[in-house]
């Protein structure tokens, strides 16, 4: 099984609830568990995804939005989804998450960074590439290039959406 990252979009109320739950059972169950269709496998793009971005020579406001869009930020209280035995990541680190206005802030930036031209300044050839921004363990069906474009039209869209919704979104590693 391997460990990628996962996000996922929710209201603040459910948020909240999960806390509650969390507090009011002796095992301090949360009861997680997202709609499938506000959660986002990001697979081991991320590391990628900001290094293309640094390589490529990124604006360093467009390099942030990424990189909180990917890590989060540690001001929200998640603490709860971390207890075990239910954490909801018990692989890495503590969940992260960003508030409503964050992820506001972090969409209009991702809508602002053009992937296919960051992509084009990379070496053409595909081990070049690879040797400037990395690998995740072997390669990449249907190419680096595919990869980092899709799954970061993913994360822009996943968080277009969120902030359509005014909507949380939680980080973590699963």
């Amino acid at each position: 099984m391997a460990v990628t990252q996962q996000l996922a979009r929710v209201p603040e109320g459910y948020l909240a609830a999960c806390r509650q739950s969390a507090g009011a059972s002796s095992d301090r169950d949360p009861h997680w568990d997202p709609p499938a269709y506000d959660v986002l496998d990001l697979d081991w793009a991320p590391a990628l995804l900001r290094r293309a971005g640094e390589v490529a020579g990124l604006e360093e406001v467009h390099l942030g939005a990424l990189r909180q869009a990917t890590e989060g930020d540690t001001a929200l209280d998640l603490g709860f989804l971390n207890a075990h035995p239910h954490a909801i990541a018990p692989f890495g680190d503590a969940p992260t998450g960003l508030a409503a206005s964050q992820v506001a802030r972090v969409s209009e930036l991702l809508g602002q960074i053009g992937m296919p031209l960051l992509l084009a300044a990379l070496p053409p050839d595909e081990r070049d590439a690879e040797s400037l921004i990395g690998q995740i363990g072997g390669p990449i069906t249907g190419g680096l290039r595919t990869y980092l474009l899709e799954h970061f039209n993913a994360l822009r869209d996943f968080y277009l959406d969120a902030a359509k919704r005014h909507l949380l979104v939680v980080l973590w590693w699963d």
